[in-house]
């Protein structure tokens, strides 16, 4: 019998680390083909294996409509244009750190677009020399199909060189945000994104200050309004403040107010109906999300706004706040009051579906499936949906529907009892569920993905379709369009 030194069981050992770590990587390569098909119709959800072309699935009904067709009629609105150009920068920190960012107009976030309800917006989209190609998805806006920014589904990729043109009205006051969607993972990450507010034509809500504030991480570095700094804004004692608050990183942030007390007035551009004062609160924002405040300045000393990571918008003059950690947490499924207006207790749906959000090895599901392998949701117009949102694992899921809004029924089974909750961006913790309620009322070709980019870009987004609605433009390397790349 064969006695086993201790080098030839060290090189059996090394022998096998060697195959488990090939393994993981054949694995690893293998789950990730599903994220850049050769060629996916996502419309139809065909799609090629290889070079031979051949075509898998088939369509719901015979197509009738393109959705590059779908656009804004011609109307007497007044029209606010804008240019944006998208290209490589060398720019340098306020922290003196240099960073290579791709931007539009040479800064990150790009300039801000502010315009007033009701007004026809035009954007003029240029890129200078972003090769992979460049598109802009107006995150939360209500707008045709054609001009939602995804590439391969509403567009192709703006390659250098190219230009494209926006344009859409403005009926949906609140506050939103613009961003790349080819290959958004990387493009946002490297600076292509911006804020988008929308002014009401009647304020709800009396203020004399406003702020926007967009949280981003470029390049793994946190930033507030494009400061490592964070911001600091001139109010005065006594003064009405609103701050309009975006997510633009990938992960949750929790948000702390110190100072003073405050009101969430708004959630993802929607108002909430008398929402109540908040007192040593702290939210959590999601990614992609965006939450509007409103506090009054003290009569001394500043108001603090910070994140986990330590930026800081520091409102006012005089002393800072003492620090505390006391902090309750918000909980939005019971604040403010219902609307005997909007009632949801009788909502008649036409359609339900399940949605698991998991994780495989390396791969973000949804039913198990991936990307362009899941199957879509398939709606008419006028339809009313029920999406039952189950997070299963693999992190927090912020789960973000364009070209739509969706009010949330219920959380782990218990109905909402305070204000209705209406948004495009749904939170989801592990082992949360949700139930939220869709009227299919913008026929097109929408997608559903996670907004931390990252689990999107791993296989987390689907097709929100409509029957009868078509698209020339193909996901996949054969066209470049790689929109959750």
């Amino acid at each position: 019998m064969r006695l086993w030194t201790w080098k030839g069981k060290a090189g059996i050992a090394g022998y096998a680390v060697v195959i488990l770590l090939v393994s993981i990587v054949l694995t690893y390569f293998w789950q990730m083909r599903m994220q850049k098909p050769f060629e996916a119709n996502m419309a139809a959800m065909q799609h090629m294996s290889g070079m031979n072309g051949h075509e898998h699935g088939t369509m719901h009904d015979a197509a009738t409509i393109g959705c590059e067709a779908i656009t804004e009629k011609a109307g007497n609105e007044p029209v606010r244009e804008y240019q944006l150009t998208a290209a490589q920068h060398e720019n340098q920190l306020d922290n003196g750190q240099t960073e290579q960012v791709w931007a539009f107009n040479g800064l990150t976030p790009g300039p801000e677009i502010r315009v007033t309800e009701g007004e026809r917006v035009r954007i003029v989209l240029n890129n200078t020399d972003i090769k992979e190609g460049v598109t802009i998805h107006w995150h939360g806006i209500i707008l045709p199909c054609s001009q939602d920014g995804v590439a391969g589904v509403t567009q192709e990729a703006v390659k250098p060189g190219e230009q494209f043109t926006y344009e859409f009205i403005a009926d949906h006051p609140g506050t939103y945000w613009y961003h790349s969607h080819q290959a958004s993972s990387v493009q946002v990450e490297k600076g292509l994104l911006g804020k988008l507010i929308i002014e009401p034509l009647k304020k709800r809500f009396e203020y004399e200050i406003e702020e926007a504030l967009l949280i981003q991480q470029l390049n793994e570095t946190w930033l507030m309004n494009g400061s490592t700094k964070g911001v600091n804004i001139q109010v005065s004692p006594g003064k009405t403040v609103r701050l309009r608050m975006i997510n633009a990183a990938n992960e949750t942030e929790t948000i702390s107010v110190n100072g003073a007390d405050y009101r969430i007035i708004a959630m993802d551009g929607h108002d909430l109906h008398e929402p109540g004062m908040l007192e040593n609160v702290q939210f959590q924002i999601a990614a992609g999300q965006r939450y509007d405040l409103l506090l009054q300045m003290p009569q001394e000393g500043k108001v603090t706004v910070a994140n986990d990571s330590g930026l800081r918008a520091v409102l006012g003059a005089g002393s800072d706040p003492k620090p505390r950690s006391d902090y309750s947490l918000f909980d939005w499924t019971n604040y403010g009051a219902p609307d005997p207006l909007a009632p949801v207790g009788n909502l008649i749906i036409d359609k339900s579906y399940t949605l698991d959000l998991g994780q495989k090895l390396f791969v973000k599901s949804i039913n198990g499936k991936s990307f362009h392998e899941i199957p879509p949701i398939v709606v008419r117009e006028g339809q009313r949906v029920k999406l039952t949102i189950i997070n299963n694992g693999g992190g927090d899921h912020p789960f973000h529907l364009h070209g739509h809004v969706f009010q949330v029924l219920s959380r782990n089974g218990h109905p909402l009892t305070g204000s209705p909750v209406i948004l495009d961006t749904l939170a989801t913790h592990e082992g949360e569920s949700y139930e939220v309620y869709v009227k299919a009322d913008n026929p097109g070709l929408w997608m559903m993905h996670c907004h931390n980019l990252r689990h999107s870009s791993m296989g987390m987004s689907m097709m929100f379709n409509y029957e009868g609605i078509s698209t020339p433009y193909r996901v996949g390397t054969k066209s470049g369009n790689l929109p959750d790349l």
